[in-house]
């Protein structure tokens, strides 16, 4: 019989070398960097257990049950049907799209990026020599981020060489639209520009919302595109190091290769470990942390609605991030340099996402109830102790 899946605590993490629990002072309380606050599943753990205690951990091959499992995923999910040919091991999804800008750079080409965006997005280009390239996200009167074919078509020129698309979007949460994908993939494939997808939310998303690789959408696509996926964001891997990029075209395939032996280095074998198992065995686990997600998600959204006056959330589609709107409020000297300083809460600063992200901060709900309500309480007294609300 199946235990039940523990999200309601966790062990110390300022114990280890975790990135979100040792940068800031014990007093505060970490709600930023994107990894969750939740024991990776068992299965998971099991595997990992048992391969350290081979006691072994040299070089690794690329293992052909793992890319089995990898298709076998996919089609499961998103209907996709993948050769394990296409599929290539790299060791994150940051790595692999700066990759793919060094694969496709020339004299004179530019790299295009919606913003706000993952802070990783905005140093592609200069990366690789490339025009950087951004075009803002529009807003509704709501909020509500979308793609404007007409802007997306105009921001295209003659020298862009490569879309780095973030969907589902990070950290604005959306999970755009088949009629969005539709409408960016015609206009690159009018332009002959190269999409690199970065995708790595996409088994997180919530009720109503469909995740859609942009590849699937027509075979001409699918020719254009790299698309990065990992279980890192999924399981809570991410310090395990693996990912993969579906690449159809051989040409490109090969040049990458090339590049993810020279600059890439080689496979954690941890992570491998670990992807088969999550793969694998990991759907039941993933099945209830979405529940515990979604509930969260909502919680965040009712609580910024009804007890934080003057800042603005929109629901988010996917992931386990909350985009929040402080604009109003004028906080300073930032809203993030507020709610560290006077409510001992670190939230991710909006203005490193870009310059749409300023009056912004980005809120990780990917933990345990009574962590999440903490963190939310502590930011509703500081602005009432500082009179910003009543």
């Amino acid at each position: 019989m199946q235990k039940p899946f523990n999200f309601e605590s966790f062990p110390d993490r300022r114990v280890t070398e975790s990135l979100k629990w040792r940068v800031y002072a014990e007093e505060v309380l970490p709600m930023w960097v994107a990894d969750m606050d939740f024991l990776s599943p068992p299965e998971v753990i099991e595997a990992l257990r048992a391969r350290v205690e081979h006691g072994i951990y040299g070089y690794g091959i690329e293992p052909p049950s793992l890319k089995q499992a990898i298709t076998a995923w996919l089609e499961r999910r998103y209907q996709w049907r993948v050769s394990e040919e296409e599929i290539l091991f790299v060791p994150s999804v940051v790595s692999g799209f700066n990759l793919v800008a060094l694969a496709l750079r020339a004299p004179g080409s530019g790299l295009l990026i919606q913003t706000p965006v993952y802070p990783p997005f905005l140093n592609v280009a200069r990366q690789a020599g490339m025009k950087d390239q951004r075009l803002p996200l529009s807003r509704d009167a709501m909020g509500r981020y979308y793609v404007d074919g007409d802007c997306f078509r105009a921001a295209l020129t003659p020298e862009t060489r490569m879309f780095l698309l973030c969907n589902p979007h990070n950290p604005v949460g959306r999970v755009f639209t088949r009629e969005e994908l539709w409408t960016m993939a015609e206009a690159c494939l009018e332009r002959d520009v190269v999409i690199c997808s970065d995708e790595i939310h996409c088994d997180l998303t919530y009720s109503g919302h469909v995740h859609i690789p942009i590849a699937t959408l027509d075979e001409a696509i699918s020719r254009k595109t790299v698309t990065l996926m990992s279980p890192s964001k999924t399981f809570n891997v991410a310090g395990l190091k693996f990912a993969f990029a579906i690449v159809p075209d051989p040409t490109l395939r090969k040049t990458l290769k090339q590049l993810v032996h020279d600059l890439g280095g080689g496979m954690n074998i941890m992570g491998i470990v670990a992807a088969e198992a999550a793969y694998t065995r990991g759907a039941g686990w993933l099945q209830h942390l979405l529940k515990v997600l979604e509930s969260n998600r909502n919680f965040v959204y009712d609580f910024v609605r009804n007890e934080l006056p003057g800042v603005e959330m929109q629901l988010p589609e996917a992931t386990y991030l909350a985009w929040l709107d402080c604009r109003r409020l004028d906080l300073q000297p930032s809203p993030y340099e507020f709610f560290l300083t006077e409510a001992r809460v670190a939230l991710n600063n909006g203005r490193d996402f870009g310059t749409e992200g300023r009056g912004f901060v980005r809120l990780n709900f990917g933990c345990p109830r009574s962590t999440l309500e903490q963190g939310l309480m502590r930011m509703k007294r500081a602005l009432e102790e500082s009179r910003v609300i009543s």
